[in-house]
């Protein structure tokens, strides 16, 4: 298989210090990789070096005659937003518009072909600069995060587009399922290193994982024996002094350096992730956390209707996720719950508990103050008993903030670390009801199985907007669906996606129908119903692996399950 790539011993330093090195890699013709790391890793960093646009402190980088190489950034680039959509295409083939015109047709972008590009989508971000990409016919793409922003129908593109794609890839993303779907082998830059594996996303990881255990265990092994001779090599010397004996005090130098050349050859053992995702809340007695009676739902007053919302509830311990494509109204919803919260405005039919504590993770990750410290930003989050200057600062190192970074300004953050900020501040302030605007838009793939962890455990109500299917599955229990300008409430995830047209769900049987509004069942069949989902609950938890069961919610269902089973009389 023919060589495009290879690279020995690359090394990187930046302003924060050094981000790998000794990075040895190989990229063959038709290879489909997978580059996984967690944020601030070095993976868009370790893409352009591949690509040429930025060179290596150390090492070699050989990229073949045979390599037509292609870089798809995750954002835009500057210049391209003013241009129709032909017009960006036709740039990159001036003298095949007949390319131009049959490559709209396969993205799906013919209708918008005279629009401005700053009108698209993401997902049709994405299909456009894919499309000025293969203009140039690769052999090599270079994708960094295309994945990101996408709602479900444009993630199920692009999963369509890579298995279909004959040349060889190198893929940035954060969803698992992507990754599992359309890769072949796996990269993982951790700890300054690059694991290589013949082996898709999740399949690796396990197998790295399996790697880390075993390291261990040698690490383990080879420090009790460093330990052992350590201290034979103490008892020597102060023999050797105490008796005046030159014969012991040589063995114990001899013995010294032996232990110092076993510390040099120790197995690395991994720093583990920088940081772990935690989210503290409060369950509440009430009937709804969250009411829609009627509600008509726009991006903002006197907008045009995006879609309405005949009759749902949201009550303490249900998580539901709020399902459909881009564009539906679905950070509408949210927005608008948020404004009432705050009493700026009214929302006919929009109520909300009144002594609920509600806390809102926004997309956009504006609920900071970017002018303030890291410490002045929580504050206002954090409730009076966590509130002092030693509890803000341990809360910021334990989330990976180290002291040093304490008075650094909000608004210098990553991305990545800006969510990671704003997790710990609705992790402080221990809310009853969570508003959560595509929370996974800056988390990698420790964060989003940490979320689904903390969603699981999380002891009041959320509202979850979010296209990443594992997430969804894995930790909601309920599921609203925008589709075709009306809110529907389904039973499962499948059925849920099967409304959206999400193929996983096609071949099933006929989709069940959405489950009836709660405001036509009895007060009775609604305690039956929350009934069955708190014994369903326990009954997940206790199939768990033991050190995965959270014993103190098992007690709070059990309690709930005793009350509502005497209110019904079947006690």
């Amino acid at each position: 298989m023919t060589t495009l790539i290879s690279a020995q011993s690359l090394r990187l330093d930046t302003n924060h210090g050094l981000l790998f090195q000794d990075l040895s890699l190989t990229l063959r013709a038709g290879e489909r990789i997978g580059l996984l790391g967690h944020n601030g890793c070095g993976k868009s960093t370790l893409l352009s070096l591949l690509a040429g646009s930025l060179e290596p402190g150390g090492g070699a980088l050989h990229r073949a005659h045979a390599c037509r190489l292609q870089h798809v950034e995750q954002h835009l680039p500057a210049g391209l937003a003013s241009l129709a959509v032909r017009e960006v295409l036709a740039e990159a083939a001036p003298s095949s518009p007949w390319r131009v015109d049959s490559l709209l047709e396969r993205l799906g972008l013919s209708a918008q072909a005279s629009q401005p590009v700053s009108t698209l989508s993401g997902g049709q971000h994405t299909r456009l600069l894919l499309g000025r990409a293969l203009l140039q016919e690769p052999n090599v793409l270079l994708l960094d995060e295309p994945s990101n922003h996408l709602d479900l129908p444009a993630l199920l593109w692009l999963e369509d587009f890579l298995r279909g794609w004959q040349g060889a890839f190198v893929l940035v993303s954060h969803d698992r399922r992507l990754l599992d779907n359309a890769t072949s082998k796996s990269w993982i830059l951790r700890d300054q290193r690059l694991y290589d594996f013949d082996l898709p996303c999740s399949a690796a990881r396990a197998a790295l994982f399996e790697q880390d255990r075993a390291a261990s265990a040698r690490h383990a092994a080879e420090q009790k024996e460093i330990d052992r001779l350590a201290a034979s090599s103490h008892r020597l010397a102060v023999w050797g002094k105490t008796y005046d004996n030159e014969d012991l005090a040589r063995k114990a130098k001899t013995m010294q350096k032996r232990v110092e050349r076993l510390k040099e050859e120790q197995s690395f053992v991994t720093q583990g992730p920088p940081w772990r995702l935690a989210l503290r809340g409060r369950t509440m007695a009430a009937d709804a956390l969250l009411a829609l009676e009627d509600v008509t739902v726009r991006a903002a007053p006197g907008l045009p209707p995006l879609f309405d919302a005949p009759h749902a509830v949201l009550r303490a311990g249900e998580r539901v996720a709020l399902l459909g494509a881009n564009g539906a109204g679905k950070s509408s919803l949210l927005r608008q719950c948020w404004a009432v919260h705050r009493e700026e405005t009214e929302v006919p039919g929009l109520k909300l508990h009144g002594a609920a504590g509600i806390g809102y993770y926004d997309q956009g990750l504006r609920q900071l103050d970017g002018q303030a410290t890291l410490a002045d930003a929580l504050a206002p989050f954090a409730r009076s008993e966590a509130r002092s200057d030693a509890a803000l600062r341990q809360a910021l190192i334990s989330a990976g903030f180290p002291y040093a970074r304490h008075g650094q300004r909000v608004d210098t953050l990553s991305g990545g670390e800006r969510a990671r900020l704003l997790f710990l501040a609705l992790s402080l302030a221990s809310h009853h009801l969570l508003l959560l605007d595509e929370p996974t838009n800056h988390l990698d793939l420790d964060g989003k199985e940490e979320l689904a962890e903390a969603l699981l455990g999380f002891e009041g109500g959320c509202l979850l907007v979010s296209h990443d299917r594992e997430l969804v599955e894995r930790a909601c229990n309920r599921f609203w669906v925008v589709h075709e300008g009306r809110l529907e409430q389904w039973q499962d995830a499948a059925d849920a996606f099967a409304r959206l047209g999400v193929r996983e769900a096609a071949g099933r049987p006929q989709a069940r129908p959405p489950v009836a509004p709660a405001a036509a069942a009895s007060d009775q069949e609604a305690l039956l119903a929350t009934l069955c989902e708190l014994e369903q609950r326990l009954e997940e938890d206790l199939a768990r692996k033991p050190r995965h069961q959270k014993p103190a919610m098992q007690q709070q269902w059990r309690a709930q399950i005793a009350a509502l089973s005497q209110e019904l009389g079947l006690a």
